[in-house]
């Protein structure tokens, strides 16, 4: 309970001002629900934020060459890469210190995998100096760069220098220029040479076989969630066990089936010509392409079409469609009219779930699609996993999360992010 002073603000009955005991309870409301999603808060932020945040990270860190031969990169300071000239005694003198100092902590090899990734050689050429660099007097050693060359050839290749200091720095945008298949050289950046000019055409692959899949669930699943939102309830739920099904499949076990019955042996192939369709030379070619990743994966994706479609269509009333047709409207004038524009929202909300889910699928591809059905996703997995250039997977992923954020953005300035709904 609560009363008015006749000289102040209304109080409470122990006394204190009303205002100060709702705005005091109100705080410790709002401390009570942020301990609630606390736990879900901390996860989101070790789970998702942090890993993000490191590959952003990632994808500009450059500390290698810098912190193993920081005497060297001091000295490469001053030398004129762009020149026809040799660095000079000092540089040579400091790389030796550096390498023989790297050699006996056995750093060596990771500057050498750096700058291969630059420089094919490179990681060769460091390992077989550092053997020999273990063994000199750096005191008594007074021409450190005939004892280089001398080591190695290839100590006396300009390019090899000029590769070492192009990416001395702590920071490099040298990840992102070979993400659209460009390179980072002493006079600025340049086209990769065109044997090696591969990401860009795979970033479009994957962005146009992406946009194939997501039209191709719209294009079935449309008359599936139809059929959900309208028969009976005993055939509907048949018909909804029928779509959850593929879940209770592993991924790897669908996709290899996929495998088995596209392959020219395959069942489909042995169909078609058991039909007399097509002849038993000419088989269809549906793997190890685009074809066959298109197939599988708008397989793979369908429930996740199908489910927020069906969310939207069961809350159609039916008396809106008896209505238009009361009214003299014919079957597709009362459905293109009346039923599709309200079950836009659906489409909106399946198309962005499949289109991200597409995008970033790299089993499928691989299994099925073979060098020319695979994506974006199976070069940064390779970076990762066997080339071990987490920097260009780094960065090859930050553009991937950038593109798909563009694109969010313009569906929301078209469509608008406020029409995507999921039922209700």
């Amino acid at each position: 309970m609560s009363y008015t002073d006749d000289n102040g603000p209304m109080m409470t009955m122990d006394g204190k001002p009303l205002k100060r005991s709702l705005a005091i309870a109100l705080r410790r409301q709002k401390i009570r629900a942020l301990l609630l999603i606390s736990p879900l808060l901390i996860f989101v932020l070790f789970t998702f934020l942090f890993p993000i945040a490191s590959m952003l990270f990632r994808s500009v860190e450059n500390d290698i060459v810098s912190e193993i031969l920081p005497e060297t990169v001091v000295a490469l300071y001053s030398w004129d890469a762009e020149s026809d000239e040799l660095p000079d005694e000092i540089v040579y003198s400091a790389f030796a210190g550096d390498l023989q100092r790297a050699a006996k902590a056995k750093d060596h090899t990771r500057v050498g995998l750096r700058l291969n990734y630059e420089k094919s050689g490179m990681a060769s050429l460091f390992k077989k100096t550092a053997r020999q660099a273990k063994k000199w007097d750096l005191e008594a050693d007074t021409s450190f760069k005939a004892k280089l060359i001398e080591t190695h050839k290839g100590w006396a290749d300009i390019a090899v220098w000029q590769t070492l200091k192009t990416h001395s720095a702590r920071y490099t945008s040298g990840y992102f220029l070979n993400s659209i298949d460009m390179r980072k050289t002493v006079s600025g950046p340049e086209f990769q040479p065109e044997d090696r000019q591969i990401l860009v055409t795979l970033f479009k692959r994957t962005l146009i076989i992406s946009l194939v899949i997501t039209m191709s669930c719209i294009l079935l699943s449309y008359p599936v969630a139809w059929l959900l939102a309208n028969l009976p309830m005993r055939q509907a739920n048949l018909l909804m066990i029928l779509v959850l099904l593929p879940f209770w499949t592993s991924l790897l076990v669908r996709t290899s089936a996929w495998k088995v019955m596209l392959q020219q042996q395959g069942v489909i192939n042995d169909l078609l010509v058991a039909l007399g369709m097509i002849e038993e030379t000419g088989r269809l070619a549906l793997i190890n392409n685009q074809l066959g990743t298109v197939i599988a994966m708008t397989h793979i994706l369908l429930p996740f079409m199908i489910l927020p479609m069906y969310s939207v269509m069961q809350s159609i009333p039916p008396t809106y469609l008896r209505a238009a047709k009361s009214l003299g409207a014919t079957n597709w004038t009362a459905f293109w009219r009346i039923y599709f524009p309200q079950s836009v929202p659906g489409i909106g909300a399946g198309s962005i779930l499949v289109f991200i889910l597409s995008i970033g699928y790299y089993i499928t591809p691989e299994i099925v699609g073979g060098n020319k059905g695979v994506f974006i996703s199976n070069r940064i997995a390779y970076h990762i996993f066997q080339s071990m250039n987490w920097g260009l997977a780094a960065a090859l992923g930050t553009i991937l999360l950038v593109a798909v954020l563009i694109l969010y953005w313009a569906y929301d300035k078209i469509v608008g992010i406020d029409n995507v709904k999921l039922g209700g």
